[in-house]
C-alpha cells in the first residue's frame, strides 16, 4: 500500500515517519471553514473529512491520511493565530485554565473512509505578559491552533497538568493512527 499525507505539518511528518511508516506528502487545497453549526467538539473530525474529500479519487493500493487539530476552552474555538496580537488574545485566554485539544483523522481508501477524534485537557499555569511575549517572539506560533506547541518552550515550562495524549495535543494521534493503518 502507499500511504499519502495531506499534510504540510513538520510535527505531523516527524510523527509519521517515527512511527516507521513510509509516506508520500500530497497537497490539498480546500477551504476551512467549519459551519455554525458543528459543535467545536465536532470541528476538527468535520476539517479532517472536508480535507479527505477534497482529495482525488484514490487509485488500488493507495491511503490518504488527513488530520486537523482544534483547541477550544469555554466551548470557543481556537484555531491558528493570524498575527501576534491574535496569538497573545489566544495565549492569555488559555493562562491558568483548562482546555481541550481535539484532533481528528481520516483513513480513505479507495473503499472506505474512517474518521476518528481523540481528545486532550491541557491545564496552563498562569502566563505572564512578559512569558508570552517571549514565546511569541521565539518561537512564532503562527501555524499553530491555539497559539502553542507543547513541544516547545510554553509546553515544557507552564503546562501544569494534561489528561490524554501527548502526540494528540501535538497533532496526530499515533496510537489511532496505527491502530486504524494496522488493520487496513
Amino acid at each position: 500500500m502507499k500511504l499519502l499525507l495531506a499534510s504540510q505539518s513538520p510535527r505531523r511528518k516527524e510523527l509519521l515517519s517515527n512511527l516507521g511508516f513510509t509516506f508520500e506528502v500530497v497537497k490539498i487545497d480546500c477551504e476551512e471553514i467549519v459551519p455554525e453549526y458543528i459543535k467545536v467538539g465536532d470541528s476538527a473530525a468535520y476539517l479532517s473529512e472536508l480535507k479527505a474529500n477534497a482529495f482525488r479519487s484514490l487509485a488500488d493500493g493507495e491511503v490518504l491520511l488527513t488530520a486537523d487539530t482544534v483547541v477550544a476552552i469555554d466551548n470557543q474555538f481556537l484555531g491558528k493565530p493570524a498575527d501576534e496580537e491574535d496569538a497573545t488574545k489566544m495565549l492569555k485566554m488559555l493562562s491558568g485554565k483548562t482546555h481541550q485539544v481535539y484532533t481528528g483523522i481520516t483513513i480513505r481508501t479507495p473503499e472506505k473512509s474512517i474518521t476518528e477524534t481523540d481528545i486532550a485537557e491541557v491545564e496552563f499555569e498562569d502566563l505572564t505578559d512578559q512569558e508570552i511575549e517571549y514565546y511569541i517572539q521565539r518561537y512564532q506560533p503562527f501555524d499553530k491552533a491555539g497559539s502553542y506547541g507543547i513541544q516547545e518552550w510554553l509546553g515544557m515550562a507552564k503546562i501544569k497538568k494534561m489528561n490524554g495524549s501527548f502526540y494528540t495535543i501535538m497533532g496526530l494521534p499515533t496510537h489511532l493512527v496505527y491502530k486504524i493503518l494496522k488493520e487496513i
